[in-house]
């Protein structure tokens, strides 16, 4: 049974979820009741003696409301072991985030909130991080696009009880309107997110973010574990940078009120602070530091689409490739995040800690198309996919990567983050998303070693599976064997990652889901990789 989430709805599922639609006559019976507590709880952001909590209170009048957190170490609350108040409204749409200090490190947490009239939130658990720990398990999630499918991967996640941490490293929510992406053909029966337009202004985001945050198994996943959130493009537009977006056209205002109408939203409707990057210590054991890469201080990336029409197209990639590609002045993360996270990793390794974790939107590993890439493609696939996969091999011969977008279009930047990471001694582990793919690389500056890449795959937007060929193990092969950072991939299947890390070793699992077109939880592990630490690549 599907349950389509429209305007009605999205107020009327915090304690039960979706699955309250399928009650004959409950939405007839609630209609227009959107108060209380509309969307469960979260938790974010922890520290050995804080966590940041969040939920969502109408109250009756539309108005203003003060609402109360309180933490305890057991499900009773008989005692409770910290708390707080906060007064919401209309001016950050009811939303309430209220951070708890005063905790005891390592320790689980069970937390409620309580409205003014004396109505209670769903029961969220939650985890400080420890001042000593030898194991450490890190869930990472990315690319969430509703419109494909279920949210299974979260559900799966939820229900484990053995994850420290959820970490989602970007496109938590998507911009577009019906029919883009996914498009008509391949949107699900009930998973059409609202507003039903691309969302510009702050009521649309707001109202995208309800949309998501209604889903029961991504409830689910907040009320079970506290996460790290940052965000990649699609929390704004497609292929965003500081001073626009691929996805943002003329006609659709100027660009720094729809940032900002996004950056708003996000702020209201994520268990987030308002620090954009940040270092969390792991008990020791690593160091996880959050990061920003897209809307601060991003430069914008290339776009090499115009030099197939030069009259020598080859000669255009390499002066692109030998030129504007090589410019030292383009950045991801801005000079000043560039500083802070040098000498943060920098810190860290001189504190001892075994592990420095770096958590970006995009892939840093090095992908460029093989020659026989064309031979992948569907034999009546679109136009525009055949365009875009002979352009990126005409890219590959040149020496240039895949996607301009990610890391690759900033060679300078990543020579200089690796760089930084070599000269600090670091053991350093890269945790990414975007792709909708799942890559294993072992990372390289100078012919030197310098760290690990698990790029993850994604929740449920697809990837290469929906524009090339069938043969899923061919392209992994022909992926893998082009590129000499690729120690694997996997093309064609969603999910989550998981990985622990002990003083000795990190081991990465890729969990895949075995669908999405239906709400089913079950998920196995397809591969798994690990590192030795000082050795800074694969075993």
């Amino acid at each position: 049974m599907t349950h389509r989430i429209d305007r009605r709805s999205l107020l009327l599922t915090g304690t039960l979820g979706l699955g309250a639609f399928a009650i004959p006559g409950f939405a007839a019976a609630f209609a227009g009741m959107g108060q209380g507590f509309t969307h469960s709880v979260a938790s974010g952001e922890p520290g050995p003696d804080r966590m940041l909590l969040w939920t969502r209170y109408v109250p009756a009048s539309g108005d203003s409301a003060r609402v109360r957190a309180e933490i305890s170490e057991t499900a009773d609350f008989a005692r409770i072991a910290g708390g707080g108040q906060a007064i919401t409204g209309p001016w950050r749409d009811w939303t309430v985030k209220i951070a708890v200090t005063g905790l005891l490190p390592g320790r689980r947490y069970f937390y409620r909130f309580v409205g003014p009239d004396g109505s209670i939130s769903p029961i969220g658990r939650t985890r400080t991080l420890p001042n000593s720990t030898r194991r450490f398990t890190l869930a990472v999630f990315s690319c969430s696009n509703m419109g494909f499918g279920w949210f299974n991967a979260y559900a799966h996640a939820a229900a484990r009880g053995d994850i420290d941490l959820g970490i989602h490293v970007g496109d938590y929510i998507y911009e577009y309107g019906p029919g883009v992406y996914p498009s008509a053909a391949r949107q699900l029966t009930g998973r059409m997110p609202q507003p039903e337009h691309e969302i510009l202004a702050l009521a649309d985001y707001r109202l995208r973010y309800a949309s998501y945050r209604s889903d029961p198994d991504l409830q689910a996943l907040h009320a079970a574990i506290p996460m790290l959130i940052q965000w990649d493009d699609h929390e704004t537009a497609n292929n965003s940078w500081e001073g626009g977006a691929q996805n943002h056209q003329a006609n659709e205002g100027d660009w720094s009120v729809r940032r900002a109408a996004a950056i708003q939203a996000w702020h209201e409707w994520m268990p987030v602070s308002e620090t954009p990057w940040a270092a969390y210590d792991i008990g020791g054991l690593a160091t996880l530091f959050r990061t920003e890469s897209r809307l601060l201080g991003r430069t914008r990336s290339a776009d090499i689409a115009p030099l197939f029409l030069a009259s020598d197209p080859a000669r255009a990639l390499a002066e692109f490739r030998d030129g504007p590609w090589q410019d030292a002045a383009a950045s991801m993360l801005g000079s000043e995040q560039e500083a802070w996270l040098s000498r943060a990793i920098a810190a860290s390794v001189r504190s001892g800690r075994k592990w420095q974790v770096t958590a970006f939107g995009t892939i840093l590993g090095q992908l460029r198309a093989p020659a026989d890439a064309v031979d992948w493609l569907l034999p009546d696939g679109d136009k525009y996919t055949r365009a875009y996969v002979q352009g990126s091999v005409a890219a590959g011969k040149a020496g240039l990567p895949v996607d301009l977008d990610n890391w690759g279009g900033y060679p300078a930047a990543r020579a200089r983050f690796l760089k930084s990471a070599q000269a600090a001694d670091a053991n350093l582990l890269v945790l990414c998303g975007d792709s909708h793919n799942a890559w294993a690389f072992d990372l390289a500056q100078d012919g030197h070693a310098a760290g690990v890449e698990f790029a993850g795959h994604s929740v449920t937007s697809p990837g290469y599976e929906d524009a090339l060929g069938p043969d899923f193990r061919r392209i992994e092969a022909g992926m893998a064997a082009a590129n000499p950072e690729l120690k694997w991939c996997d093309v064609s299947r969603r999910g989550y990652m998981a990985l622990t890390l002990t003083p000795e070793r990190a081991t990465n699992h890729w969990l895949f889901v075995d669908t999405v077109l239906t709400r089913n939880p079950a998920a196995s592990i397809g591969h798994t990789a690990t590192v030795k630490r000082g050795s800074n690549r694969m075993a």
